[in-house]
């Protein structure tokens, strides 16, 4: 194999891919190796990047290349990586590889990697076949990213009950959703697909939270098209990709969560009496203000709502710190007045992804969940907390 590739581009898509291949502690060390394709076709050059955990794989494609031999090789990332941001004066590289070895070179440097065979590495799945799918559909990439964005943060961290330590993505006809919970609060959100029958088969998955970072790092252009399949154990995301005929620019796979997803719809709190509506970024201050004197026994701020004035008092105290108080104008407040303790990070965590400056909490008692929420497309439920 012999390519010559521009630096900056090659420099990107190892990046991208050192955050999928496995670490060094790994059993079987071609898993910490990226595998190189060079391919020429119709004149065209292109080299393929390949890296896989065992569990996230991602291909990434080239197109400013020239193909000298067309081939293949397995390169330690770690050292690709090294390598590719240290020759920043060159603006482009030549790789070469002979038998097990690879061969960097830029104006004034040579480097030779010891690499492995590239037959030994794992096989990277490709987009799979509409008959080898539970569903199949395209999707833009900056609402795909919006969702992705707007429950990722609610995910659980090393919990035992493992289908919720990813996300729930749902198709169901033209109706999208992502859901995730950590089991003390559940961000939701929705968007409508394009294109695509209003009538197909739903089917749903548990993506892993590894995976959709992943996923947010490749999304570069919002009017990209993704194309997505779900099949019986892992999920695809194809970017840039029309239809199946297209090449595409980046395609990751994931096995799925396995387990069942908790009954999200249930303990979504139908019958709320109290609203509120505020500024998303007046209120996010409030609540970060008021946090600065909370600490690891007194973890909550407390939320005054009143309908005479339509403020709501923040307020925190924490023991030999102290207390602070801000009040917030409310645009609106329907109901009687209440007050509750929240978790003021869990507060901020969801008003950061919200896009919308006009934000609503629906309330019912001090005991009770409360719901954010912005139209129709984003709903977070988020448990109280005892302030005593």
């Amino acid at each position: 194999m012999k390519v010559i590739c521009d630096r900056g581009a090659l420099l990107d898509a190892v990046n991208q891919m050192s955050g999928v291949v496995a670490g060094r502690t790994s059993p079987k060390v071609q898993l910490t190796c990226v595998k190189l394709v060079a391919e020429k076709a119709a004149g065209a050059g292109r080299l393929t990047l390949m890296g896989t955990d065992g569990e996230v794989s991602l291909r990434l494609c080239l197109d400013r290349v020239d193909v000298g031999q067309p081939g293949e090789a397995l390169i330690p990332a770690d050292k690709l990586r090294q390598i590719v941001s240290a020759e920043d004066s060159d603006s482009t590289l030549t790789i070469e590889s002979t038998d097990d070895s690879v061969e960097i070179r830029g104006q004034d440097a040579r480097f030779k990697v010891l690499g492995y065979p590239a037959g030994d590495y794992p096989a990277v799945p490709g987009f799979p076949k509409a008959d080898g799918a539970k569903t199949i559909f395209s999707h833009q990439a900056g609402s795909l990213a919006g969702l992705v964005a707007r429950t990722l943060f609610a995910t659980a961290r090393e919990n035992s009950r493992y289908a919720i330590n990813g996300v729930l993505l749902k198709r169901d006809g033209k109706r999208l959703e992502m859901v995730a919970t950590d089991g003390r609060r559940l961000a939701l959100a929705r968007a409508s697909l394009a294109n695509t029958e209003k009538d197909a088969h739903a089917a749903m998955c548990i993506v892993p939270s590894k995976a959709l970072g992943t996923l947010q790092k490749l999304i570069q252009d919002g009017d990209e098209p993704v194309r997505i399949a779900i099949t019986d154990n892992q999920v695809f995301f194809h970017l840039g990709a029309a239809d199946e005929k297209s090449e595409g620019r980046a395609m990751m796979s994931s096995n799925l969560v396995e387990g069942a997803f908790p009954p999200y719809e249930d303990v979504i709190p139908k019958d709320q009496d109290k609203v509120a509506s505020f500024d998303r970024d007046v209120m996010a201050s409030a609540v970060r203000r008021a946090a600065l004197l909370t600490n690891e026994e007194s973890r909550g701020v407390k939320l005054s709502f009143s309908s005479g004035d339509k403020r709501v008092q923040i307020a925190s105290r924490a023991p030999e710190m102290g207390e602070a108080e801000i009040t917030v104008d409310l645009a609106e407040f329907k109901g009687e007045d209440i007050a509750l303790g929240f978790n003021p990070g869990f507060i901020t965590d969801a008003l950061k992804v919200i896009d919308d400056p006009r934000v609503s909490i629906e309330l019912k008692g001090s005991n009770k969940p409360g719901v954010i929420k912005v139209g129709s497309e984003f709903l977070y439920v988020v448990m109280p907390v005892s302030l005593q």
